[in-house]
Order: structure tokens, then C-alpha cells, then sequence
């Protein structure tokens, strides 16, 4: 990866962001640091290279221009004297340094950009370095926060969120069936065994009232056997 597209990763880089996602925020901010300073080295040394580049183009330029209006000079000296064909000569050299002049205007303007988008990255840069240094504890503390915030959120959503098909709901309605027959079964059981009760109830009501009939039955007077002889007497000839 190149020094610009390193440092415009850098700059775009979110780190609250990265921290949030990272395992071991410590880490990865350290981590981020290091990259940040290694950047920092590599930058002010190409900012460096950067600038005396454009100070290289200033002087060629510089000297272009004082050729061309040295050929200038040259020119108007030989009009001046009566020399034409001195004067053409001049001329051409005047221009083949204005053109060099144009050349060098061209560069030098591209290269100013050039280092002023530079070191105004590298300022960025070098700020948001000093601001995480400084707030290195903090940024830590609170992406661990928000780690364990995140974490909590997601527990509640997949307990609210339950899906019906999944083994734990599954489990817990195998569990409701299991109590719902478990009741019911005791609910026939004691239905069963209060009417047992009641049946036994009754054949011992029922047996006592027979032995009470049996007791009255034995204990009453037995009727007297009628007489035949006055019977028979009884009745008319």
C-alpha cells in the first residue's frame, strides 16, 4: 500500500467505530497508534522530499526566466545595432526559454499542490494521533461499554425474538404437554378413587340397612298356626 492511500485510510478510519468492533479495544488503539506514528515517519519524510522537489523547480525556473530575458535582451541589442539575422537568433532562444518558463510554471504550481494537500494531511493526521494518545483510557472505557451494551441488546432481542421452531422453544413446549398430561392424569386419578369411595360408601350403607332388616325381621313374632278342629266347627252343617 502507497503513503497516500495508507494515510487516506487512516484519515477516514473511524475509531470510536473500530474499537466498538474490536475484541481488545486496548489492542486494536495501540495497534492504530503504531500505524499512525510508522504513517506520520513516512509522510514528514515524503513532505520532505516534496519540498525540496519544488524548491528544485522554483530555481530551474528562475533560471529559464533569466535566459529568456537575457535572449530578449540579446534580441533588442541586435535590432538595435541593425542585426537582423543576430536578432532571429535571439528570438528563437527566447523562445525555446519561455517555453522551458511555461514548463517549469506548469510543474511548480502542480508540486505546490501537491505538498500544501500533503502537509495539510499530515496536520490531520498528527491531530487526531495527539487525540488519541491523549484520550487512550477513555476511548478504551467507553468502546467497552458500548461492546457490552451491544451484547446485553442482542441477549434481550434473541429472548423477545424467539423463534417457535428453535430446540429451547421446542424443549419448553415438550415440557407444558408434559405438566399439562402429568395434571390430568391426577385429575383422572382423583376422580377415579372418589368414586370408589362413594360406591364404597353406598354397598356399606346398603349392607347396613340389610342387616337392620334382618335384625327386624329375626326379632318380630311369628304368627300362630290356625286351628283345624275349630275350624271346622265353625262352619255350618
Amino acid at each position: 500500500m502507497g503513503i497516500f492511500d495508507r494515510m487516506n485510510l487512516l484519515l477516514r478510519a473511524n475509531i470510536n467505530d473500530l474499537l466498538n468492533r474490536a475484541e481488545d479495544p486496548a489492542k486494536m488503539l495501540d495497534q492504530i497508534l503504531r500505524d499512525m506514528e510508522a504513517a506520520l515517519t513516512d509522510v514528514r519524510a515524503q513532505v520532505a522530499e516534496l519540498v525540496a522537489q519544488q524548491r528544485a523547480i522554483e530555481a530551474d525556473l528562475q533560471r529559464a526566466t533569466a535566459m529568456r530575458d537575457e535572449a530578449d535582451a540579446k534580441a533588442r541589442a541586435a535590432v538595435q545595432a541593425g542585426n537582423d539575422d543576430l536578432a532571429r537568433q535571439a528570438l528563437r532562444n527566447k523562445a525555446g526559454y519561455q517555453k522551458s518558463v511555461d514548463a517549469y510554471t506548469e510543474q511548480l504550481k502542480t508540486q505546490q499542490e501537491l505538498v500544501n494537500r500533503l502537509k495539510s494531511d499530515l496536520a490531520e493526521l498528527e491531530r487526531k494521533h495527539d487525540e488519541a494518545s491523549r484520550r487512550r483510557d477513555e476511548l478504551i472505557a467507553r468502546a467497552r461499554r458500548a461492546q457490552a451494551q451491544q451484547k446485553a441488546a442482542e441477549a434481550g432481542q434473541k429472548i423477545d425474538g424467539l423463534d417457535p421452531t428453535s430446540p429451547l422453544s421446542q424443549l419448553e413446549d415438550q415440557v407444558r404437554s408434559q405438566e399439562a398430561k402429568a395434571e390430568a392424569v391426577e385429575e383422572v386419578q382423583k376422580g377415579s378413587l372418589d368414586a370408589q369411595f362413594e360406591e364404597l360408601e353406598a354397598n356399606a350403607g346398603v349392607e347396613d340397612e340389610l342387616a337392620a332388616l334382618k335384625e327386624d325381621v329375626k326379632s318380630a313374632p311369628k304368627p300362630k298356626a290356625p286351628d283345624d278342629k275349630k275350624g271346622f266347627d265353625a262352619y255350618p252343617q
